[in-house]
Formats: structure tokens, sequence, C-alpha cells
């Protein structure tokens, strides 16, 4: 099981002296995400300042840009960090994609399908094997002059990763990625109820087995300092508030009822439309908090995050830490400590970019 967490980048001339504390902190992995900046600008000053550190995005949005621009940042991205770089891509929902990004929504899974795709034959070409002859049915890439040719990269392509939640966009990731991002609101037993198969689907359609995909564990972190009643207090109605968002979301129902909790989502979607979203984080019971995150004392945070781990059989793991109300890097710096004291923190080397079936 390797470690890894997503960092804020709300200043990104910071990023260099962020990443450098990851790394000497012990993480494996540290991405950025796509919200009110750029998640690739950040990477590359972060490379500056980092040497073993893997640097990724979790993730940009894939939809926002064409395949041709992603395999360009990505590829770029690649060399400026010597062979340390994951691209990691995700849909967005729909409004965001059409009357933010005044981009063109429209079968979602496939459209990433092909995405991958289309961004792994540009690197092919670009790495000699052929000339570019990607004819799709959303992307068309089929002129590369030696002008725009940046040739074969010294570190290979960098790896692809996919998020999403649902079993058709799980099974895109089995089927064409090097890597799945597991979203945050999941539970051990909706990842063997439904991620898990959507993903082995997938994979059975390319040939390869869960031996061949890194799956990525985005897992909610809330803890407190033993013996602080108040800020266990904060911790739990934080993430009562965040529960409360995603179990009104009809999509976010299967995690919900894999715990038996299903009956929740109805009264949760009410009351959100109507705008009482003071009310809603009473109806999250302690059982699904725990369920959904890995809550307890800070001493107590590394054996937990452990035994999770080992509930679900993967054999190329990542446990990506996350706390949103925590920006601060180094606040689970004793987390990361504790669990390479038991032996965590390392496994399988990274996996490399693979070319669909």
């Amino acid at each position: 099981m390797r470690l890894a967490t997503t960092v804020p980048t709300g200043d990104a001339r910071r990023s260099g002296a962020l990443f450098a504390e990851l790394e000497a902190l012990g993480y494996d992995t540290a991405f950025s995400f796509e919200s009110k900046h750029d998640p690739f600008l950040p990477l590359a000053l972060a490379s500056a300042t980092t040497s073993t550190l893997r640097l990724g995005t979790a993730v940009a949005i894939g939809f926002a840009r064409n395949p041709m621009v992603l395999a360009n940042v990505a590829y770029d991205l690649q060399v400026i960090t010597e062979g340390r770089f994951v691209l990691g891509i995700g849909s967005q929902v729909r409004p965001h994609i059409e009357h933010r990004f005044s981009e063109t929504w429209s079968h979602p899974a496939a459209r990433m399908a092909e995405m991958v795709r289309a961004i792994k034959a540009i690197w092919a070409t670009w790495e000699g094997e052929g000339p570019l002859d990607f004819r799709g049915r959303f992307y068309d890439h089929t002129i590369m002059i030696p002008a725009f040719d940046p040739g074969p990269n010294p570190f290979g392509p960098p790896p692809v990763f996919t998020g999403g939640f649902g079993p058709r966009m799980t099974e895109v990731a089995g089927e064409v990625a090097d890597g799945f991002i597991v979203h945050p609101f999941h539970t051990p037993e909706s990842l063997r109820a439904g991620t898990l198969p959507a993903l082995e689907r997938g994979l059975d359609r390319s040939g390869r087995s869960l031996d061949d995909l890194e799956v990525v564990l985005v897992t909610m972190v809330v803890t407190w300092d033993e013996g602080d009643g108040d800020g266990e207090a904060r911790a739990r109605a934080s993430l009562a508030d965040q529960l409360a968002f995603y179990g009104s979301t009809p999509a976010y129902v299967p995690t919900l009822a894999a715990q038996g909790w299903e009956g929740l989502h109805p009264e949760l979607n009410r009351l959100s439309k109507e705008g009482r979203w003071s009310e809603m984080s009473v109806l999250i019971p302690d059982e699904l908090m725990e369920a959904v995150a890995v809550v307890g004392p800070r001493p107590t945070i590394a054996a937990r995050l452990a035994e999770r781990a080992a509930g679900v059989d993967l054999p190329r793991a990542t446990v990506s830490l996350v706390n949103n109300r925590h920006p601060d890097p180094g606040h689970f710096g004793d987390v990361v400590a504790a669990l390479r004291r038991l032996g965590l923190g390392s496994g399988p080397e990274p996996v490399a970019s693979t070319t669909p079936a």
C-alpha cells in the first residue's frame, strides 16, 4: 500500500515548499486537483523541490479540454518531473461542462474511454509507433507534422488514471486506464459490492487483471487530539455536513445502500431542495460516518487506516488521505510516520502507461 494526499493549491507560488514538505514527511505521491486554480502549473514548480515524490492530478477536468491539449501538457510534465507524473482526469458534471467551460457534454463514460484512447494514440505517434490516425465517435486526430511532434519522451509516456463514480465510469478505468481514483464517498462494503466488480468487467474487456491497475482509495480522515471533546464535536459536525451533501445526491445512493442506509436519501434530498442544509447533518448516524471515513483520536488513526486497507484485497493500492478542513500539508505527518512504522507506505512499483486493447 502506497501513501498519497491531495495538496490544496491556493497560491501556486507556495507549491514548491508544500510538495517538498510532503516528500520529507514520507508520502509516496501528492496530487493537485482542479477547483479554483489550474492543476498542472503547481506540479511544474513542485518538480524542482522534490526528487522522489510522484506528482499527479486528481483530478484535472478532462471534458474541459481536448485530448491533444491533455496529451501535450502531460507529456511535458513527464519530462519536467523526470518520469514522476500521473495524468489523472475526470468528467465533472454536465452543468459545469456546458455552462462554466462551454464545452460539449454527452455520453460521459464512452467519451472518457475515447479520450484516454486518443491521448495514448497521440503519444504512440510521438513515440515513433506510426502516423497519427485516430478516428472516433467524439474525437478525431489525424494530423501531426514534424513541427508539432516533440518526439519520444526520454521517460516514456506517463500513466493515465481516471476518476469517477458509478458502474459505467468505473468500468472505463478497467478497460482503458492505468489507474482508478475512487471517490471519497465509499466504504469497504461499497468497494466490494460495486466498484471492484465494475473494474473487473472493464479489465476483462482489455485482457488485464487487478494486478495491472493501480487503485487510489481517496479516504476521508477525521481526527482530533485525544481528550479534546470540543475538537471531536467540531470534526464530527464537519464530516456530517459533508456526508449529508453526498447523501442528498441521487448518484451516491449506492454507497448508502451498501451500508443499509439508503432510506436516508429521500429526506436528505428533500431538505436540500428546500435549502434546509442545517437540518440535514443531524440525520447522519455515527455508524455511517465511521463506515465512510476513518474517524478517531490522532493516536488511533494509523491502525484504523491499516485495518481498513487490509479489508480490501487490492494488489496495487494507494491510500490517499484527505481532510478538506485542514489545508496544512503536515496535518497528517504523525499518521504517515505511524503507518511507516507499521510497514505500510510501500508496495509494487508504480504502474506505467499502457496501450488500451
